[in-house]
């Protein structure tokens, strides 16, 4: 008996927002030269992205800071009401805090620096993928301060079960949904959907939230 045909992994699909159009089109090069990475949406704007990107979620969104109009902050948090679970990483010129802190309570789940090389950006494209957030440790401590300082009780009704419980202590370790699946003796499918009920009943967008709000 013959064994089935292995297929390749599936390319980590990437949307760039980016008004500049030499640096937009640069970062589409880097991502789709690089073997297990695809540029799948260019956006020049906030308000074309939060209509292209719906139509055709990528596993990871870049997004411009500063962009003109909507902001990339406004249009992260945008997006982030329509699909919860998006994956976005801010791109900014210089480590301004309050610009990224304030990217970060609006849904993005870590930023990189537009002079950051090839090598790091795909670095940091495959770390978000993976549950990451990338991300300095002086902005990832404002964002903890800022859970501290906003710890309200939570209602019944949000209180995790003991499952959600235990999702999250995985997730918290920096175990994938496909690795928590395993450990935890259940689905893909079902970890995702647990993984979902956190996110509401914790009242957050994004596994960094979860995570911190969680070692609080």
């Amino acid at each position: 008996m013959k064994d089935p045909p292995k297929y390749p992994p599936m390319p980590i699909t990437v949307a760039i927002v980016e008004d500049n159009q030499g640096i937009r089109s640069n970062l589409a090069r880097y991502i789709n030269e690089a073997p297990g990475f695809r540029c799948t949406v260019l956006c020049g704007s906030g308000e074309e992205a939060v209509r292209a990107i719906p139509r055709s979620p990528p596993d990871v969104v870049l997004m411009d800071i500063q962009l003109p109009g909507m902001s990339g902050i406004a249009c992260t948090a945008a997006l982030k009401q329509t699909l919860p679970a998006l994956r976005v990483m801010m791109l900014t010129v210089y480590e301004d805090s309050d610009a990224i802190f304030d990217a970060l309570k609006a849904g993005a789940s870590g930023y990189l620096l537009k002079r950051s090389g090839p090598v790091r950006l795909l670095e940091a494209i495959k770390e978000l993928h993976q549950g990451g957030a990338p991300m300095t440790s002086e902005i990832a401590r404002k964002v903890i301060d800022s859970f501290h300082a906003t710890k309200l009780t939570p209602h019944p009704q949000d209180q995790l079960t003991a499952r959600e419980e235990e999702v999250l202590q995985f997730l918290a370790k920096g175990y994938a949904c496909k690795e928590i699946a395993a450990k935890l003796h259940l689905s893909y499918e079902t970890v995702r959907v647990h993984l979902r009920h956190v996110y509401e009943k914790l009242h957050v967008h994004s596994r960094t939230e979860a995570i911190l709000k969680y070692r609080e």
